[in-house]
């Protein structure tokens, strides 16, 4: 087998030999969505910005083949992105591009969020920064009309390349890769793959092992196909469809040999010569070794220089982010009508919470820090600095901040639904939390957590994951909020010790409790309490002492009654398999080791997985065993308690080994 990357100057020098053997130059196949969750105005700020964004693309589509760009100001600002296929020329490039932006203007003429994928090229925009999300859905996919003769090998051959070439791809800055192998003597197989280039090396990977999976739906049997979502696309065929690797330079010939003569001399010259090569090679291989060596060493400097200077510069464009969200005291005092009680949204761990509405209609949500409290300013200049640089839907957006007169302000995007604990645990407004918005809710914050510890800059654990700091937009989309307590991580780290404990009872993992011990697996621990939070729609402080929510879940799960946490207020009206997989995460999520729990990546896959394979759990941190787990329930609102009395025993018996989860109807 043979796997290699390309350079993409190689192929566009070579772009009109590569189209000779383009299946699909010919046809344009063209899929658009529009999201029409938000709408503009024809005329406004944001289309005019929208009109720019797209100018933009197709000017810049052609100098690289990919190109992101951002125009205008919040609310109004639009994000964009293009990207072409690696073998389009840059002329190619560029026509795809405008016809792409032609295309997306005449279907999304009022949408703030659209998306268009060609066979040569994608391009999407939006107001909000999709960038570093991966959007690996299939839009579309095309398969070669032939079969394979031998399809068990083919398949096997197929999926070592293609497997072999996404991990090349990810860990490459182009974010493509093609390769080689052998199907039969005189047949090769040969894919590439692609992915958009801002995605992390992990969302790429991810990104393409979907792709990969789909081969038997759209491709079965067939000796090519290609697969097209936004973030990535992959293709394969039996014919050369992209440019070979660079030939190797041919050895350089050799001198004639000279015939021999009876004198003898040629032998002489010969021997002599033989003597000479002998010398050459005594010399010039220990020099080269040499040389290698220091090439290594001076590699290995010029790396950790180059590495100290990235993470430099990540903080030096944190600094310079933060100077350009300064915002006036007296234009926050307007807003929020000098932060009278009528605009109070909550108190918090530091102060309260306003909610305000600027002169343009914008509104925002004011986080004032008490004045009283000394570890506010570092708690708010931690959240400025980390949150300034995050952007991901499911992470709250911070538009601004003021140290202004001994005032810490944070301004913060207005949330209309507020805190999730606010729905989630109040007896008459829990309703409003369904089933399919519960589960919607659990994998936002996933992603959003996913994102911190794999997919941003620099590795974040936020230290203070609970159901109060996950904010609902009006969609009911979960933002993860209140950066006050995260740790940023720089280069290899990913744990680290403190001998302050800052946190919420019941969330906290037991190696950060005991040990002031904190990774990602810390959040890990927090998200798997809040994802039990959430099915039982009970908090984990609900529980009389030793009982906790984590032994209560799990003593169910053991005796073949998990279903009996799930939250009465919703009936039967949910699919069993699917609680029954996220009470599974949950309980993995706050196992006592933390080299036990999930990463957040894997947990986002068995989230978006309709058959889920792990093992299962061992009982969970800070266990108590109760004869009668029912005893250690607190009523917190009438009937509550029992209403959980009167659930019914599920019938469904879990396994204690290894747990596959099929469910035979998706939404």
């Amino acid at each position: 087998m043979q796997y290699f990357a390309v350079d993409a100057v190689h192929l566009l020098l070579s772009s009109c030999f590569l189209y000779l053997f383009s299946s699909s130059a010919a046809q344009v196949y063209i899929d658009v969505n529009c999201n029409a969750a938000s709408n503009y105005t024809s005329g406004s700020v944001y289309d005019q910005n929208l009109n720019n964004t797209l100018t933009s693309l197709v000017a810049n589509s052609s100098l690289s083949g990919f190109y992101i760009t951002s125009v205008g100001q919040n609310p109004d600002v639009v994000h964009g992105l293009i990207q072409c296929i690696p073998e389009l020329s840059n002329k190619d490039c560029q026509t795809c591009a405008n016809t792409a932006a032609t295309e997306i203007r005449r279907r999304c003429f009022t949408q703030k969020e659209a998306s268009i994928l060609t066979n040569n090229c994608s391009l999407q925009y939006s107001d909000w920064s999709f960038f570093t999300t991966v959007n690996g859905a299939v839009r579309f996919s095309f398969n070669n009309p032939d079969d394979a003769a031998d399809t068990v090998l083919f398949n096997r051959q197929l999926g070592n390349l293609v497997k072999n070439i996404s991990s090349d791809a990810a860990a490459s800055p182009s974010k493509f890769a093609v390769g080689i192998t052998d199907y039969t003597d005189f047949v090769n197989i040969y894919a590439r793959v692609q992915c958009s280039r801002e995605l992390a090396e992990n969302s790429c990977l991810i990104c393409l092992q979907g792709l990969i999976s789909y081969i038997p739906t759209c491709c079965d049997k067939k000796v090519g196909g290609r697969i097209l979502s936004l973030s990535c696309n992959l293709r394969y065929e039996t014919y050369l469809f992209f440019l070979p690797p660079l030939p190797r330079p041919p050895p350089s010939p050799s001198l004639p040999e000279q015939n021999e003569t009876t004198d003898g001399t040629a032998k002489t010259s010969n021997h002599a010569g033989e003597k000479n090569s002998e010398i050459v090679v005594l010399v010039v291989i220990p020099v080269a070794i040499l040389l290698v060596v220091i090439t290594i060493i001076c590699g290995c400097f010029i790396w950790r220089s180059t590495r100290s200077k990235r993470v430099e510069g990540v903080h030096e464009d944190g600094d310079k982010r933060r100077e350009s969200l300064s915002m006036s005291l007296s234009m926050l005092r307007d807003a929020t009508r000098n932060f009278s009680e009528a605009c109070k949204l909550g108190q918090g761990g530091f102060g309260s919470v306003y909610k305000g509405k600027f002169f343009d209609g914008r509104e925002i949500a004011v986080k004032r820090l008490s004045r009283s409290s000394g570890q506010g300013l570092e708690e708010l200049k931690t959240e400025v600095g980390l949150v300034a640089k995050l952007l991901h839907r499911n992470l709250i957006r911070l538009l601004g901040f003021c140290l202004e007169d001994e005032e810490k302000l944070l301004v913060y995007e207005y949330l209309p639904n507020g805190s999730l604990d606010k729905i989630l645990f109040d007896h008459n407004r829990r309703f409003w939390l369904e089933w399919e918005r519960r589960h919607k809710i659990i994998i936002g914050i996933a992603r959003g957590l996913c994102y911190l510890h794999e997919d941003s800059q620099l590795m974040i654990i936020h230290r203070d994951l609970k159901a109060s700091n996950i904010l609902l937009d009006e969609y009911m989309n979960p933002k993860i909020s209140d950066f006050g307590l995260a740790r940023l991580f720089c280069g290899r780290q990913t744990q680290g010790n403190t001998n302050r404990i800052a946190g919420t009872q019941g969330y906290m993992a037991p190696e950060y409790v005991r040990n002031g011990h904190y990774s990602d697996k810390s959040d890990v621990y927090s998200f798997g309490v809040l994802v039990l939070e959430i099915v039982a729609g009970r908090k984990s402080s609900s529980f009389r002492n030793p009982m906790n929510l984590q032994s209560y879940a799990w003593q169910n799960w053991a005796n073949g009654k998990a279903l009996k946490l799930m939250d009465p207020i919703l009936g039967d009206q949910w699919p069993r398999n699917e609680v029954l997989k996220c009470i599974h995460i949950g309980l993995l999520c706050v196992q006592e080791s933390a080299a036990e729990r999930p990463t957040m990546s894997e947990i986002v896959v068995m989230l978006s997985s309709y058959t889920v394979t792990s093992p299962a759990p061992s009982p969970p941190a800070f266990f108590v065993t109760m004869e009668n787990p029912e005893a250690g329930l607190m009523t917190e609102n009438p009937g509550a308690s029992s209403q959980y009395a009167e659930s019914k025993p599920d019938s469904l018996q879990q396994s204690l080994n290894g747990v596959t989860i099929t469910d035979l109807d998706p939404r």
